[in-house]
Formats: structure tokens, sequence, C-alpha cells
């Protein structure tokens, strides 16, 4: 079954169950690939189920190479777990739309369908580029609501809840989604990781710091050992399909691929 809403188009490819109160993660691209990595150890730890596959021509003009040797094109996810008594719906995928209003345009197709999926809080997940190396990286939390940000301090006392003039502007889904829930009245945070700001970084100490908070946050039981065992093939994933996302934005006029978040 497609759903088609503008330029984007959400295609189901399994059962989606009914839900309630259910808790959206996003975990995109971006800086040091912090946030796709814990979002990908979640969905692969949990066994998530994927319910969406999202494709558009808004997203950059690309393809990948898999192991086969064949072409893959570049696709969003959205994947369904249900932990316990509480639904997640989880946001995985290759890229992120590769203008500003190809951002705005796919955060509010994508509100329409968390909304239809009862999404009653939303969590983005990304980096803070720093010019060296962060030995033990800070995770920032800001959002559209003060009392959830509360919340979420008490159960975490590591999170640093005051990033106002420590970190600028927060750039693609990961900021956009957190501003655009506000509008709807759906409570979000962003959760944001000190990482290295270099392409070919990969901020597996930001992701992890990520991960220990959603673990506490929502009892995800996840094991930190299994993160250690994973991370060759994840660097290897995300090293080669970087490096092709590089030479596509060298290629490109339009400077909004060099996206944070």
């Amino acid at each position: 079954m497609e759903n088609t809403a503008g330029n984007w188009k959400f295609n189901k490819v399994g059962t989606v169950p009914k839900m309630k109160n259910t808790v959206f993660i996003e975990g995109l691209p971006g800086i040091g690939n912090v946030g796709k990595i814990a979002l990908d150890f979640i969905v692969e730890s949990k066994n998530a189920k994927k319910v969406y596959e999202i494709t558009s021509y808004d997203l950059p003009h690309t393809v990948f190479i898999k192991e086969d040797n064949l072409v893959e094109l570049p696709k969003l996810m959205l994947y369904h777990a249900k932990l316990g008594k509480q639904d997640f719906i989880f946001l995985s995928g290759d890229v992120q739309p590769v203008s500003e209003y190809s951002c705005y345009d796919f955060c509010e197709n994508l509100l329409d369908i968390l909304e239809k999926f009862n999404v009653k809080q939303i969590i983005t997940l990304g980096g803070i580029g720093l010019g060296k190396l962060p030995k033990r990286p800070t995770v920032f939390a800001t959002g559209n609501n003060k009392k959830v940000l509360k919340d979420m301090k008490k159960k975490n006392k590591d999170i640093n809840i005051h990033p106002y003039g420590v970190i600028g502007p927060v750039v693609g889904v990961t900021g956009l989604l957190t501003g655009l829930a506000g509008k709807r009245k759906i409570p979000a945070v962003a959760l944001l990781a000190e990482t290295f700001a270099h392409p070919m970084y990969l901020g597996m100490k930001g992701s992890r710091g990520i991960l220990n908070i959603l673990n506490k946050q929502y009892s995800l039981k996840l094991s930190m050992k299994d993160l250690d065992k994973e991370i060759s093939d994840i660097e290897y994933e995300l090293i080669m399909k970087t490096k092709d996302l590089i030479g596509t934005a060298k290629g490109m006029k339009d400077k909004s691929l060099r996206y944070i978040g």
C-alpha cells in the first residue's frame, strides 16, 4: 500500500498494529552519525519490524553499491517494536532531505503519519560537532516542552538541559521535527551528543551516551557489550556510504547537504 504526500511516498511494507501512547525516536545521518548509530543499534537489538519505506526525488541523487555489487536507491524506513507495554516507532535511513524546503515538507508529512500512530512523545538524536575529540562527550537536551525535559533530567542526571549559548542551531530533521511537533502539541526532545566534526569520524562515544540515556528513560534493556561487538560492521557500512555522499556533495552547488543533527 502506498501513501503519497507531496514529493514523498510512504510505502507500507508490513503490518502496522494499532498503537496508543506511542514513543517515536529518530536517528538519521548527521555529524559523527551519532543519531544513526544509536538508532540502528536499537532497531537491530530489539528486532523492530519494518512497516514503511519512504522514498522521494528530494533525497540525494545518488545510489549505494551493496555487498552483492548491485546498486540501491536511498530511502528512509519506519520500524515498529512493542517493548513491554510500550509501542515504539523508529525512523532510520541512509540520508536526509537535500534542501530546506524538502526537510520541512518531509517533517510535516511524517508528523501526519505519526499522529495516526497516536505518537505522544518524540525523541530526535544528533551530534554536536567539536574541533577536537571529546574525552567524555556531554549529551545536551533541548525540546519544545519544559516539563518533558525536566522529567528526563530526573532519570538521567548526566544530561545537560541548558544548551543555550553553548550550541548553535540544530539543523536537519533532528531539529526541525522537534520544532514542528510543538505546533501540533506533541512534546519533543532532541538529544545531542558531542562528537568530532570530521566527515569520516564516527561518534561511537556520543552514541553510547545517548543509548545510556534512552536505556534509563524507557527501560530498553540494551546491552552495551553488543554495541562494542557491532562497531566494526557499523564502521564499514557508514564509512562507505559517507564517502559516496561526500563525493555527491562536492559535485553540487547547493550547500544544504551539510546538515547537522
